[in-house]
């Protein structure tokens, strides 16, 4: 039996013959994946400039003071829109930045972790303290890549005494391994619900990408004037007003 927009109704013993199948092919995907992350520990590095200063809450520190005496580290790129009110930022990077609230995991392993972003501090240092944010940011204004860098994308060092080296980065859909809910939303039935998924016929009409990334003041999502990036509405202060703006719309 077979519902409009519903997966078929079968017996337990025949789900489970088709979810055994599927687990092969995901055990393969795994295995895969992990010659990927082989591959990368044996990509070369290219030497960076560790006294670049950046800027943080207790002002300008170079860059190697970012490994808190760690000998890895992996940052966030958030881009920035000078001028923008908090719910203009970057929808996009809020999500990456979200899903990285702290670095416990990375610490004990020895990594450090941080945020950049070329926005400047004294528009950053409110925009955390908003958000909530709990790793720290630091600004690269002025800087020229690969440590001033706004892409949106992580990007991975390693130091040896006071020499720092870049040795991998990644960006576009690169960075959906650090959000949780994608892998989550790829489990579900009706997956992240986005137009170019590969979908049964009849399964709820796809949306454009990232449609759900800013909602409006009921929760909808909404990526109009009035809404935030999602996470934005939990935030205290953050109460429903018709002057919101956005990036791009905020003069």
């Amino acid at each position: 039996m077979t519902a409009p927009g519903r997966p078929p109704v079968v017996d337990m013993a025949t789900w489970q013959a088709a979810s055994d199948e599927l687990l092969v092919r995901e055990k393969a995907h795994t295995r895969e994946s992990d010659r990927l992350a082989a591959a990368r520990r044996r990509l070369p590095m290219v030497e960076i400039d560790g006294s670049a200063p950046v800027v943080g809450p207790d002002g300008p520190v170079p860059f190697r003071d970012l490994f808190e005496g760690r000998d890895e580290l992996m940052v966030y790129d958030h881009m920035w829109h000078d001028g923008a009110p908090h719910q203009g930022q970057c929808e996009g990077c809020t999500v990456s930045a979200w899903h990285v609230r702290d670095a416990v995991y990375l610490n004990a392993r020895g990594v450090s972790f941080a945020i950049l972003t070329s926005g400047r501090w004294d528009e950053v240092a409110p925009f955390v303290e908003f958000m909530g944010y709990t790793q720290p940011w630091y600004s690269v204004r002025g800087l020229e890549p690969p440590v001033g860098n706004a892409s949106g994308s992580f990007t991975c060092y390693l130091r040896d005494g006071d020499r720092v080296f870049l040795t991998y980065s990644t960006t576009g859909r690169g960075v959906e391994a650090v959000a949780g809910p994608f892998a989550l939303l790829d489990r579900t039935p009706y997956g992240r619900g986005e137009a170019w998924e590969d979908s049964p016929d009849g399964w709820p009409e796809g949306h454009d990408p990232c449609w759900y990334w800013r909602t409006d003041a009921e929760r909808h999502p909404d990526g109009g004037p009035t809404s935030r990036p999602a996470p934005q509405w939990t935030r205290p202060g953050a109460t429903p007003e018709q002057t919101l703006g956005r990036m791009g719309h905020h003069h």
